[in-house]
């Protein structure tokens, strides 16, 4: 990239949706003014270098600020993230502190690429005698802020609705079987949402207004759930799909990161990388989910230790019998897996299968081997093999584990100029990658697969289901619906009219049914779905409790 290439990057990298010149807490008196989180940026952080610098550190440190700012920030604060609070007993993550711990392993994970990237501008300009390969690569792509990557971090589950992946699927469910709405719901989505559409600072355009970085750092699945209707298995395998796109065939992606009536959004943030392919991530991006991965993989097992949902023996049953027959497991037909996944290593088995139909690019039997002796030594041998009692050693034992983890992944980073299509231009490492899966796997078999769960979680999916459809009732009543909740009624306004704009000017985008009534239905959907979202847990049960005639505890 030229010069002036790199320079009009780095503009179009700073550059917001609006014109946004009015002083708020969030902008300085002046430009060249430091504020925010002094000394978090790098040398040459910024995407352009040069004389960009500062103000780009200075647009970013804003984003940070209105994203912390924002009311849909706050409410991370009481939306699970893996397991409920039971009200008793030992504090759990949720979604807030789970989006501060990403967003601190993002910025450090993007410090040290900054320092490569600052090598190579040193070596451009003379003042090193070598190159740095890696930092080559990431000046090329657009650059890698650490500011950006942290208000990534912290805007990354913004769109997540009550009871956190439950509650995403019951909405997917409901609007897609119930509301004639073919996009659904997808928690990336609405959090892209949030930021360019729902959110406001009280000014006369929607959103936030953040700058094409941030808003691109966001988008983990730069695609709609559309662009992937009618592309069987056979036109594309499972391991030549990007991660998250699944192989619904005709209900498209499995994960997107915008609606159709964002993409205009979408397009417009991802306009400022020219270097980045089509489907791919920005470094940012990469970055913020590779610390996603990290931070569910280690910090949430802080959780379920301290809880007491994982069992040493449990644990370590299924972890020690893979590793005592493995060649046995090996040899194992997939129907044997499937009827005897209860018992000790098969299911972890069934993973290894998984990985290598998926991943093969990279799934390598010895590493996984050499990652469930790791996994095993450090929480089943070592963490578990004493209760949690609430006492000294065992916060020590606990803490030691996650530093200990975090500083190994958060170092075992690779930078790809060409990364697979399943991958991004920042990755970890092999053993580290077979790492994480083994870590996720625990999540999954011992705490999300637990029978024990399935009442709650039933009970949990009622009410979400039950708001959606309390809300469509009310919207659809003739005499009533005036009276709806004012915000409610404004979104269905504005999603409806959105939609009728889009059948305009790229009709191409849509799906589903588009005459106007079903257009008028889409909006009405979308604005509701917008709306349970934006609920906390205990305002989606309050609230469920008041439409379904319930009595307040008030």
């Amino acid at each position: 990239m030229s010069e002036q290439d790199r320079e009009a990057a780095s503009v179009g990298r700073a550059s917001r949706r609006y014109a946004d010149q009015a002083l708020s807490q969030h902008r300085a008196a002046s430009v060249g003014e430091n504020g925010g989180d002094n000394g978090n940026e790098q040398p040459g952080s910024a995407a352009g270098g040069g004389r960009h610098h500062s103000s780009d550190a200075q647009e970013f440190r804003i984003d940070l600020e209105r994203i912390r700012f924002s009311s849909y920030f706050a409410r991370l604060s009481d939306v699970t993230q893996v397991i409920p609070r039971s009200g008793v007993g030992p504090v759990m993550h949720n979604r807030l502190t789970h989006s501060l711990k990403v967003s601190a392993v993002a910025r450090v994970i993007a410090s040290n690429l900054a320092e490569l990237e600052a090598r190579h501008r040193a070596f451009v300009k003379g003042e090193r005698t070598e190159d740095d390969a890696a930092g080559a690569t990431i000046a090329r792509l657009g650059g890698c802020d650490t500011i950006v990557v942290q208000a990534a971090g912290h805007a990354h589950d913004l769109g997540h609705p009550p009871f956190g992946h439950l509650g995403e699927r019951v909405l997917d469910q409901v609007a897609r079987g119930r509301l004639g709405l073919p996009e659904g719901f997808e928690g990336n989505a609405q959090s892209f949402r949030i930021l360019t559409q729902l959110d406001t600072l009280g000014r006369d355009f929607p959103g936030l207004n953040l700058t094409a970085a941030v808003r691109a750092a966001t988008l983990k699945y730069p695609w709609t759930r559309t662009e992937w209707i009618g592309i069987s298995l056979s036109d594309l395998p499972v391991a030549e799909r990007p991660r998250g796109v699944g192989y619904d065939v005709a209900g498209g992606a499995e994960k997107f990161s915008a609606y159709a009536l964002d993409v205009a959004e979408m397009e417009q943030a991802r306009s400022a990388y020219p270097n980045i392919g089509r489907g791919e991530q920005t470094l940012e991006c990469a970055v913020m989910d590779l610390a996603d991965d990290i931070a569910y993989a280690v910090h949430d097992l802080d959780d379920f230790t301290r809880a007491g949902v994982l069992q040493q023996a449990a644990v370590a049953g299924e972890l020690r019998a893979w590793l005592a027959a493995t060649d046995e497991m090996e040899a194992a037909n997939l129907s044997e897996l499937g009827t005897r996944w209860r018992a000790p290593g098969h299911s972890l088995e069934a993973l290894w299968r998984r990985l290598l139909l998926k991943d093969d690019w990279i799934a390598d039997r010895d590493a996984f081997s050499a990652a469930v002796e790791r996994v095993n030594r450090d929480l089943a041998e070592s963490l578990l093999a004493a209760p949690y009692d609430g006492g000294i050693e065992s916060e020590r034992a606990v803490s030691g584990f996650t530093r200990k983890w975090i500083e190994h992944l958060r170092t075992a980073i690779v930078v790809e100029d060409q990364p697979h299509v399943r991958s991004g231009h920042v990755r970890l490492n092999q053993q580290a990658w077979h790492e994480v899966k083994v870590l996720k796997f625990v999540h999954t078999h011992f705490v999300l697969d637990r029978p024990e769960l399935g009442q709650d979680q039933r009970g949990r999916a009622r009410i979400v289901e039950g708001l959606t459809l309390g809300f469509e009732d009310w919207l659809s009543d003739p005499v009533d619906a005036a009276r709806a909740p004012r915000r409610l009624v404004e979104w269905v306004d504005e999603a409806t009219e959105a939609g009728f704009e889009l059948r305009r000017s790229r009709p191409e985008l849509l799906s589903g049914d588009t005459s106007d009534a079903g257009l008028v239905r889409q909006g009405r959907a979308r604005a509701i779905l917008d709306y349970v979202s934006s609920f906390s847990d205990q305002q989606a049960v309050a609230t469920y409790r008041a439409l379904s005639g319930g009595i307040s505890d008030d």
